[in-house]
């Protein structure tokens, strides 16, 4: 089997126009996924140079495959199964800023650079006062950020055609804002060693520079350790960097305050490459579609399944009750009380349930399980009350979930034995022991939606009929099982 190199396998080459901090499997699953089908249908032409945003990561390892790997995508599409290989040749070499800085603040002095882009963890778009712009890099994400921004200001004398367009990919909502706000943060910081260029830095920043907030949405399960000698039989290569996702992809760029669509639509071709990336006014009712119509239903399909005697999410699906269960609280629900055009709704949702299906993965309902109350509140709850207040009536399907995870969080058995093992925060834990202990079960939806913990508010007071359609549904699972009373409110 060959080694995968620039010597056994053909490699394209492009400018450089796109610096990605982040090495990791979503981003090379993701994002160099969507530049390659750009490079091959449209005229973008561009190549991305990876840096290696803390000091220990994976460019060496790209480096000695001279940045070749192949992408896995699987799962359904258009109802059929899709397991799909494709090898990526977009990156032109990987940095090691700590160990090669030179080379990384060199990447402010080329011209043809336009794009910045980056999934450094949730926890990568803070600002820490600790940097300096001294420093050789700045230890956070968005110092190093800065301080190649100010080399790219020197170097082209605040040329307005030399800003760069910065799109964030981490899992935080309006992660530009956030990185935007850092960056200033820093301008503030290191305004004594700007001296005189701060005012003109500081306004070529503000005025040339375009910071997008964005969403991004793939399941990337990274390195297929199970499959990987079947893979590279395949491919005929021991490729050691192959990365494994989900065929279904969505980026919603929402546009930066000083730019129109029109202009981030020519400069960044996805949506004319045929490509599932939405350049927006905003990302927010994009950021609620996903949360509510994937988010959700996951959260709430999970306790009803499980406690169903059913392990795997595609099972739940196809399951004649629990599936049904899953398609009335997205279609009649939750879908209900979103605000974009129906026919939009309804295609992702449409997505969402072949996601559910893929063949590929079995997804343990157990896994989404863990943090159940937390994950209502912001996925669920808020969409319980907007139905409330447009149907003037409760959604059983949503108070049935809650019920579920009511149930779950008792503990003790399912109807086939399996021991009910739930995992959240020791204080939730405590108090759902202490409220089942009680034998009532007025009194434990009555403390469950009572904990300002939780939900920031009392849900007895704040909803209505809330409470009481919770007993409800807590004395069916008790005496019929969890099958049983789902049939009832379909």
């Amino acid at each position: 089997m060959k080694a995968l190199n620039a010597r056994t396998a053909p490699k394209s080459t492009a400018p450089e126009r796109i610096i990605q901090f982040g090495e990791g499997n979503f981003l090379r699953a993701f994002v160099d996924w969507i530049v390659y089908n750009m490079n091959q249908r449209t005229d973008f032409n561009s190549s991305v140079v990876v840096v290696q945003p803390i000091e220990r990561g994976m460019a060496e390892w790209l480096n000695g495959q001279d940045c070749l790997y192949h992408v896995n995508l699987q799962g359904r599409q258009d109802g059929k199964p899709v397991n799909q290989l494709t090898r990526i040749d977009v990156i032109s070499r990987a940095l090691n800023p700590y160990s090669q800085n030179a080379a990384f603040m060199a990447l402010a002095d080329q011209p043809e650079i336009r794009f910045v882009i980056s999934n450094t963890t949730e926890a990568g778009i803070a600002f820490d006062p600790n940097c300096q712009l001294a420093d050789a890099p700045a230890s956070s994400y968005p110092g190093k950020l800065t301080q190649l921004l100010y080399r790219r200001f020197k170097t082209f004398n605040g040329d307005p055609k030399k800003g760069l367009i910065i799109m964030p990919c981490e899992l935080i909502f309006l992660n530009g804002h956030h990185l935007k706000q850092c960056i200033y943060q820093y301008i503030e910081l290191w305004k004594e060693d700007l001296g005189k260029d701060y005012e003109r830095f500081k306004n070529w920043f503000t005025k040339y520079c375009y910071v997008c907030a964005t969403l991004v949405d793939r399941i990337v399960p990274g390195f297929p350790r199970k499959e990987i000698a079947q893979i590279q039989k395949r491919i005929c290569y021991a490729d050691n960097l192959v990365v494994q996702a989900e065929i279904f992809h969505l980026w919603v760029i929402e546009k930066p305050e000083n730019m129109t669509i029109a202009q981030l639509r020519k400069e960044f071709p996805a949506e004319k490459a045929g490509l599932h990336v939405l350049i927006a006014e905003s990302e927010k009712p994009y950021h609620e579609r996903k949360v509510t119509l994937l988010n959700g239903p996951h959260t709430v399909l999970s306790p009803v399944a499980y406690l169903s005697g059913i392990n795997i999410v595609r099972d739940a699906l196809h399951h004649p009750v629990v599936g049904k269960y899953i398609k009335k609280v997205q279609y009649d629900e939750l879908m209900q009380t979103l605000n974009l055009p129906m026919a939009e709704l309804q295609q992702f949702a449409a997505d969402v349930l072949e996601r559910f299906d893929n063949p590929y993965v079995d997804h343990q309902v157990t896994s989404i399980m863990l943090n159940s109350f937390p994950k209502y509140e912001t996925r669920d709850l808020p969409g319980l009350k907007i139905y409330l207040q447009r149907k003037g009536q409760l959604p059983k399907g949503l108070v049935m979930g809650l019920a579920a995870i009511i149930t779950y969080y008792k503990g003790g058995q399912r109807a086939d034995g399996a021991e009910i093992v739930p995992n959240d925060a020791p204080e939730i834990m405590q108090l759902l022991r202490d409220l089942w202990a009680t034998g009532d079960t007025l009194r434990v939806a009555e403390g469950v939606l009572a904990a300002q913990n939780i939900w920031k508010e009392d849900l007895n007071q704040t909803v209505p009929g809330l409470t009481a359609l919770v007993k409800e549904y807590l004395d069916l699972i008790q005496q019929k099982g969890m099958l049983e009373a789902v049939k009832t409110i379909l």
